[in-house]
């Protein structure tokens, strides 16, 4: 395998002190780094670093439970629930080594939550995290709307947390831990190059739990930024690392790009981070009745079930010929040549 090509770009960071009083200079330094980036970090968003710590600690108590007592959430097809070794990307055709919980707000939980004795105050610490989360996702959608001439509560209204037709999703992950002493397995992903298909992702992160790297989608020219110039983007305290997904790039008629990114394998023992890593990922997602079309109405309408189901078809689409070219692979090393 080719070594990853690296440089050292400028990842823009915007402050949301004052948000009120200073909404048009961030609605400014927003779009423009959605238009030229994809990808920013957010400082002074209003959730303390130490109710971060905690939803980390909640998240690192989850997955210290038995897999039996995880495995009676199991993820479903609403995406909501645990799953294990389960998520394989399309960029790699192979099962991400991790392991993930995924929490919404509306009726997609039913069923969907630990009964509370067996991990006492999970549900009520993780969804005070979650509305946290949304307020800061709604001053971002604020400004995007007034980027794109829509009214203030465009975005908020389609991604309204109270309605039962919500699908916005808390992600809580563990990445396994890697044996420095051992050669890294073929085929071992923290998590392949891949964008998200929401309106915009919060990601959090530990530090010194290095890893995530991104490829802007402007500058890819491969289907998952392989063979592309990546960044390393090491997290700092507090931060709130964002990226653009394939919603905001639809409803901006793709003046707003998509970025790829993924989780490093740690292959140099002296450089990379093998122990166990956690992140804690926010995902956007329209109401399953959202009207989604840009305002040059580049794509037909389609509803936020429609998209949704638009992005999983095509996500199953591209890993079954991922798939079917690395059978071809396997074949073909396995011809006896004349």
């Amino acid at each position: 395998m080719a070594a990853t090509k690296y440089v050292d770009r400028p990842i823009p960071q915007i402050s949301l002190h004052d948000f009120s009083s200073r909404i048009d200079t961030i609605t400014q330094e927003l779009i423009h780094a959605a238009e030229a980036d994809g990808f920013f970090t957010l400082t002074n968003h209003g959730i303390p670093e130490a109710t971060i710590e905690h939803m980390f600690y909640t998240s690192a108590s989850f997955f210290s439970l038995p897999d039996a007592t995880k495995g009676k959430i199991q993820f479903s097809h609403l995406n909501a629930g645990w799953e294990k070794n389960a998520q394989i990307r399309p960029s790699t055709g192979a099962a991400d080594r991790k392991e993930s919980y995924q929490m919404q707000f509306g009726s997609n939980m039913d069923g969907m939550w630990l009964p509370d004795d067996a991990l006492p105050g999970f549900k009520d610490t993780s969804l005070r995290f979650m509305h946290e989360c949304q307020r800061v996702s709604e001053m971002l959608m604020v400004c995007f709307a007034r980027g794109l001439q829509r009214d203030d509560d465009f975005f908020v209204r389609a991604h309204d947390v109270s309605r039962p037709e919500s699908q916005t999703v808390l992600r809580l992950l563990h990445y396994f831990e890697v044996d420095k002493a051992l050669p890294v397995p073929e085929g071992y992903h923290r998590a392949g190059a891949h964008v998200d298909w929401d309106l915009i992702t919060l990601l959090f992160q530990r530090s010194g739990q290095s890893g995530l790297e991104i490829c802007p989608g402007r500058e890819a020219s491969t289907a998952f930024g392989i063979g592309d110039v990546w960044t390393k983007v090491d997290p700092a305290p507090g931060d709130i690392v964002c990226n653009i997904g394939d919603l905001l790039m639809s409803w901006s008629d793709d003046r707003f790009k998509s970025t790829f990114h993924r989780v490093k394998t740690p292959r140099d023992p002296e450089r990379d981070y093998y122990g166990p890593r956690y992140s804690i990922a926010f995902f956007n997602q329209p109401c399953t009745d959202a009207r989604i079309q840009g305002p040059g109405k580049k794509y037909p309408m389609v509803t936020g079930k429609e998209f949704t189901k638009r992005a999983m078809e095509r996500n199953f689409a591209a890993l079954k010929a991922k798939k079917e070219e690395l059978a071809g692979v396997v074949a073909g090393e396995g011809e006896v040549k004349a």
